[in-house]
């Protein structure tokens, strides 16, 4: 939230703000309360729509504000294409630094979006579709950016499941969420060692009450059970 009111503070008067207590900042806060309406408009116009909405605070139900009702947006759109579409293909989006494995790879908004958009071309011939769910269970890696913004690009829900959890845990994020997938990783690493994201996944699964149609694995090493399908070979 911060960040789109500093956007906006940006917006309206090319300045940047550092102090919460800025005369700026407090400017824009003050319009908040006095004119929220107006405030919160002026906020959705700065990105991209593909239905405008109809009322920015719909109060018919108090206390259960609705914002921005009857509009259409798309969160992958707006934090990927939009940004290639207006010139910038070529500047960095993703900066991926990682000492453990001694990798430090950037990725440029035009291949975030040619990714994305291979993986979410995949995912749809799998059969995922608006509403569905997917788990993605995967390390700190730009992958896991991909998995998230391919499934949003669908109207689809991700439940993200942190790496360090056990398969207990994943068990019960998987019976919860009953996706139809699970996007996963083959393994994480970590100072020490090398955790097996893959044998907790299966294992997980098979305590499962609730059974994915199947995973989606990114190797990071030469190591796929059968049952799986491959991010990079399987989904294009």
């Amino acid at each position: 939230l911060f960040g789109l009111i500093k956007n906006c503070i940006d917006y309206f008067s090319g300045e940047l703000v550092s102090d919460a207590h800025d005369p700026v900042y407090m400017d824009a806060y003050n319009r908040s309360i006095s004119n929220p309406e107006e405030f919160w408009s002026d906020l959705g116009r700065l990105i991209d729509w593909h239905k405008p909405w109809e009322h920015v605070m719909d109060n018919r139900n108090p206390p259960f504000t609705k914002w921005y009702s009857g509009g259409y947006v798309n969160a992958c759109y707006n934090a990927v294409d939009r940004h290639v579409l207006n010139g910038n293909g070529n500047k960095v989006a993703l900066i991926y630094d990682s000492p453990l494995t001694n990798t430090i790879r950037h990725v440029t908004y035009q291949e975030l979006y040619d990714e994305v958009s291979v993986f979410a071309g995949g995912l749809a011939n799998l059969g995922l579709q608006k509403g569905d769910r997917v788990v993605i269970y995967m390390p700190l890696i730009p992958e896991a950016i991909v998995a998230m913004l391919a499934t949003v690009r669908l109207g689809a829900v991700h439940s993200v499941v942190f790496g360090g959890f056990a398969a207990s845990e994943l068990c019960m994020r998987i019976e919860h969420a009953e996706p139809k997938f699970i996007l996963a990783a083959n393994c994480g690493v970590e100072p020490r060692k090398v955790v097996p994201y893959l044998d907790i996944l299966h294992e997980a699964v098979e305590m499962s009450k609730w059974k994915p149609i199947c995973n989606i694995v990114y190797i990071r090493e030469n190591i796929l059970r059968s049952g799986n399908i491959n991010w990079k070979t399987d989904m294009l």
